[in-house]
């Protein structure tokens, strides 16, 4: 008689106290062979198995016994083959539809029939209950665990990529990967520029080194996840819910901001993946009609054209180099700035530290004063809630917003609370660069990649209406631009009693410009 063998662990424990899935496959095999049963297929599903997964193959087992005219299925035990009312009564229907057909339940010396008689249909069935009492109250302490790690502050599930875990069994958390962790970085920050396409960012991480858990590159929609992943900047993604982690973030917050409006698909523009790597490719807007200026090669050079997706009146086609000349002009405004001028800011931004300070704590006293304001205004929210006096859906809805806005407020004073001294050193970055732009951009060593990161640096937003370029520049440089100038104009270098008075780390010292103006410093 033709039998099919179904073993299954359904717990890493039970793999590892004696019930693994050979040694289910040897009790079987040696009781079919006592039965002379010849085994035609044999099923194993292990701990990692998804529901979906075992309904599959649960499934396939009744599919091919029909098929193949097996009427004997062989188990260890009756939780090992169902554990819910539906499955149970699935194999009962199964078993009742031929006098030849019966499931063997080896340890427990059952064998499930037509001729079963009515007592043994009652311990089947008290089996299956308890079998299904004993998944549900599982699933219930699984849960339970589940939400005491969340409180915790650790994400009770397998370390994402950039990650690694370590501790004791039942007590792991994460820390970072070492090795992973900087690619991890890297493929925020390249993707945050907007030059990249999904596409194209996989294949250049794959070229960095970038695997995934069995060592294979990461794909699109792997990259996709992981540029989504909360995790990253600090919080734990749960059932739908966010949770504060006690992890070390990999980014900071606004970082992950950025990444998600360039991921979104309210943000227009994203550059499609090609063979052909052009520099204002999704760089360039149609002014009139806001359509991405589309580019191609046409008899040895390159021009850029609205592809008029939206109704639109412009026709030029211009040229490459003509877009560079013309963003030149807008570079030597800023390139100008001489090297006097960024001596005497570089010590102007490091004497005004001192007053850094005092906005600092008044504004830290400002957001203390929010974080205060947001926990009333949640306590307020649960005792109405409890008492009745406010619909429910109603405080559900301001605690969700009383406490972003508590967060938002925790998240700007942990910014405050980092080296007081990046911002300066930013402000000088930015001068720096501005006087060197151009030599940068027409340097012949510099690659296409690095050319847009450069323009990504300098300009938020570039137009073209008619062949002309219309341009709007980041924070740093607008600044830069609209304030050098009157800098310039109002201010000389002075330098009598330089430094030759200074007490100590935030005392002012003998003014580094003179005033000719009645400019604020």
């Amino acid at each position: 008689m033709k039998a099919i063998i179904f073993c299954r662990v359904s717990s890493r424990e039970q793999e590892e106290t004696g019930y693994s899935l050979p040694s289910q496959e040897k009790l079987l095999t040696e009781y079919a062979g006592k039965n002379q049963f010849k085994i035609m297929k044999v099923y194993s599903i292990s701990e990692s198995a998804s529901g979906k997964q075992l309904r599959k193959t649960f499934n396939e087992v009744l599919q091919f016994a029909t098929k193949n005219r097996t009427n004997i299925i062989l188990c260890e035990k009756i939780d090992r083959l169902t554990r819910n009312l539906k499955d149970a009564a699935t194999v009962d229907d199964w078993v009742k539809e031929d006098p030849s057909r019966s499931v063997h339940f080896v340890k427990e010396n059952f064998i499930l029939n037509r001729q079963t008689r009515a007592h043994d249909n009652l311990v089947w069935d008290m089996k299956v209950a308890i079998a299904r009492f004993y998944a549900n109250n599982l699933s219930e302490e699984v849960k339970k665990g589940q939400k005491e790690k969340l409180a915790q502050g650790w994400l009770p599930t397998k370390s994402p990529l950039g990650y690694k875990a370590t501790g004791e069994r039942r007590r792991l958390i994460h820390v970072i990967d070492e090795e992973k962790a900087p690619l991890i970085k890297k493929m925020f920050e390249l993707y945050a520029t907007g030059n990249y396409s999904l596409g194209a960012l996989t294949k250049i991480m794959k070229k960095e080194g970038l695997r995934g858990d069995k060592n294979q590159p990461v794909c699109k929609s792997t990259m996709h996840r992981l540029l989504s992943n909360h995790f990253y900047f600090g919080k734990n993604e749960w059932m739908g819910g966010l949770y504060d982690g006690k992890q070390e973030p990999l980014i900071p917050k606004d970082l992950y901001d950025l990444v998600q409006r360039r991921l979104s698909a309210k943000f227009g523009g994203q550059p499609m993946y090609t063979k052909h790597e052009y520099i204002f490719k999704a760089k360039i807007r149609c002014e009139e009609c806001n359509g991405v200026i589309t580019w191609e090669c046409q008899k040895g050079h390159l021009y850029g054209h609205c592809n008029h997706h939206r109704p639109c009146s412009q026709k030029i086609w211009v040229k490459q180099h003509e877009v560079e000349e013309q963003l030149f002009t807008f570079i030597d405004q800023m390139a100008s700035i001489g090297k006097n001028v960024l001596d005497v800011l570089e010590m102007a931004l490091k004497e005004s530290h001192s007053g850094e300070i005092d906005y600092n704590n008044n504004r830290r006293e400002e957001i203390n004063k929010i974080i205060r304001i947001a926990e009333q205004r949640i306590e307020g929210a649960y005792r109405d809630k409890l008492d009745g006096r406010m619909p429910v859906d109603l405080c559900e809805k301001l605690i969700k917003k009383s406490t972003e806005e508590k967060e938002d407020a925790i998240n700007s004073l942990a910014k405050l609370n980092e080296d007081r001294f990046i911002y300066y050193q930013a402000g000088i970055s930015i001068h720096e660069l501005a006087t060197k732009a151009k030599e940068i951009y027409e340097n012949e060593k510099i690659t296409i990649e690095n050319k847009r990161l450069l323009l990504s640096e300098i300009f938020s937003n570039l137009t073209l209406n008619e062949g002309k370029i219309g341009v709007n520049y980041t924070f740093g440089f607008e600044f830069l631009l609209n304030w050098m100038p009157k800098l310039k104009t109002n201010f000389e270098p002075s330098k009598i009693g330089l430094f030759t008075n200074k007490t100590d780390d935030f005392s002012s010292v003998c003014p580094v410009v003179r005033g000719q103006g009645d400019l604020n410093p």
